[in-house]
């Protein structure tokens, strides 16, 4: 059986500890190729059009930039100028780590579009499995959301004492947090001990109450967590 080639990453993070940490921690996994690690934001772009990444993993602070003029939104604006597809660097999948729970730094991630786009608290680094996962699906066209940011609004708007008609349900808030934890229909009918045929009624409503047009369903999945946080 053929094995899958390594996805091939461009990793930044100024910190240089850091950033050697998680380049051997990802290498040391057999499916990553670290073809580049950078410590400044300018680096960054030029390693990313240069060598044509299918992944970038960078840190929201990247230090050293001319080109990116939002001081501690660096990782964030590259991964908006990537995105753009300048320099053939449009397809590239963009994970950004950030030690904010904010959500109003994933929503400027996603701010024009999931697709490509993961937004992981920094925490997640130590935990290889979540990040390999952030990153393949990032590599593959789809999105990522820490399911800790959303947690953290959801509860906030949980503090409301009459939310309008049109805003979701308790049980379909329950269904969007397990949506945010990437589980499947099946999944999240076992996590909330529903059937599967009540969990679609839920996702359905979900999706026709925040106006979601038809498109795949990871996408539509995030993009429901994603404008959900953005009504906030």
């Amino acid at each position: 059986m053929t094995t899958p080639a390594a996805l091939r990453i461009v990793l930044a993070e100024d910190h240089y500890l850091v950033r050697e940490g998680t380049r051997q921690l990802l290498e040391s996994s057999g499916e990553i190729s670290v073809v580049a690690a950078v410590g400044t934001a300018d680096e960054l772009l030029d390693a990313a059009r240069r060598l044509r990444p299918d992944v970038v993993v960078t840190d929201i602070r990247m230090p050293g930039s001319t080109e990116l003029v939002r001081p501690g939104m660096e990782g964030i604006d590259a991964a908006h100028r990537l995105r753009a597809g300048s320099h053939g660097s449009g397809s590239v999948g963009i994970v950004v780590l950030s030690q904010f729970s904010d959500a109003m730094f994933a929503l400027d991630l996603f701010k024009d579009g999931t697709e490509g786009r993961a937004y992981l608290l920094k925490d997640r680094v130590g935990d290889l499995d979540e990040l390999l996962s952030a990153i393949r699906s990032v590599a593959a066209g789809g999105s990522v959301i820490d399911p800790k940011v959303v947690e953290g609004l959801l509860a906030k708007r949980g503090v409301r004492d009459s939310p309008p008609p049109a805003e979701l349900t308790p049980r379909e808030l329950d269904v969007l947090r397990e949506m945010a934890h990437g589980l499947s229909n099946g999944g999240i009918a076992r996590a909330l001990h529903l059937s599967v045929s009540a969990i679609e009624k839920h996702v359905n409503s979900i999706f026709m109450k925040l106006a979601l047009e038809n498109s795949p369903d990871t996408h539509r999945r995030v993009a429901a967590v994603i404008a959900y946080l953005n009504s906030a």
